[in-house]
């Protein structure tokens, strides 16, 4: 499973239009984005909400029916949410207890506008989903945050970011392609500590393209290959994918996500961007 609160949706069609007519206010385009995956079904809800529907303290984020709150050490995320594009509920909560916190953030781009925080690399969820199927499970789990001062789509063509844990260590690999044309890659490996260290260069490997034509460049130990486990979401700008692979000399799994910000800003997938997401007005 996979779930974003998002300030200032950054993959919204209705902020994007709003940003076309003047300055926009990101607290009216906050989403909790939920997506389950499962052996029989899936579950994928998206809606956008502003106004006093969103609510921000000091520990604890309330988009609408769902939030995200830190309890003492523990993350705990509740979710009440309607799903698209065939209507549904998605309800649950989860309670993520990091093994340690990262206080650092890594800059993306040339300017400092774009960052990325990897708060808990590694950690532990307790899992209960009440919607659309009852059911409980504990297993590892990933928290981190990206934030920035300008589009997404200003500031970069596009990126493909991965991450895998192995007995000790989790590695995250970020490249990133800029606006400018410019490159920068973040390999960092991350401990049950909290401290992290950066990598010597992974190889540099080539998963299947998807079927929206996709690339998945992916970085491995040199001389392996990954393996694509399962697409978990494959859309003309944007595919998640669970993998296998070996880093650090062991066999792991993750995720990896490919981003074409110059496809999201097309006409046309910003036109078919609201089948996938609703828009609730306070």
């Amino acid at each position: 499973m996979t779930i974003i609160g998002l300030v200032g949706s950054v993959f919204s069609p209705f902020y994007a239009a709003a940003r076309k007519r003047g300055p926009a206010d990101p607290l009216a385009h906050c989403s909790m984005n939920v997506a389950l995956y499962g052996p029989a079904r899936d579950a994928w809800s998206f809606t956008e909400r502003g106004g006093t529907d969103v609510r921000r303290y000091g520990t604890a984020l309330v988009i609408g029916t769902s939030s995200m709150e830190w309890q003492d050490d523990t993350l705990v995320v509740r979710f009440e949410e309607e799903t698209a594009p065939l209507p549904g509920r998605v309800s649950g909560t989860v309670r993520i207890h990091p093994l340690a916190i990262v206080h650092e953030s890594f800059v993306l781009d040339t300017h400092g506008r774009h960052r990325w925080a990897p708060i808990a690399p590694i950690a532990r969820a307790e899992v209960d989903i009440r919607r659309p199927e009852g059911t409980r499970w504990t297993g590892m789990a990933y928290v981190d945050s990206n934030f920035g001062s300008e589009p997404l789509e200003d500031g970069f063509t596009g990126w493909n970011w991965s991450r895998a844990t192995t007995r000790r260590r989790t590695v995250v690999t970020y490249d990133s392609v800029r606006r400018d044309g410019t490159r920068d890659l973040i390999q960092h490996s991350f401990g049950a500590d909290g401290r992290s260290e950066p990598l010597e260069p992974l190889a540099l490997a080539r998963a299947p393209r998807t079927l929206w034509g996709m690339e998945r460049p992916v970085r491995v130990d040199p001389g392996t290959s990954p393996r694509v486990v399962r697409t978990l979401e494959d859309t003309p700008f944007y595919a998640r994918s669970q993998l296998s692979g070996r880093y650090l000399g062991e066999h792991a799994h993750g995720v990896h996500e490919a981003l074409s910000l110059d496809r999201f800003r097309t006409r046309v997938v910003q036109f078919m961007l609201p089948y996938r997401m609703r828009r609730v007005s306070p």
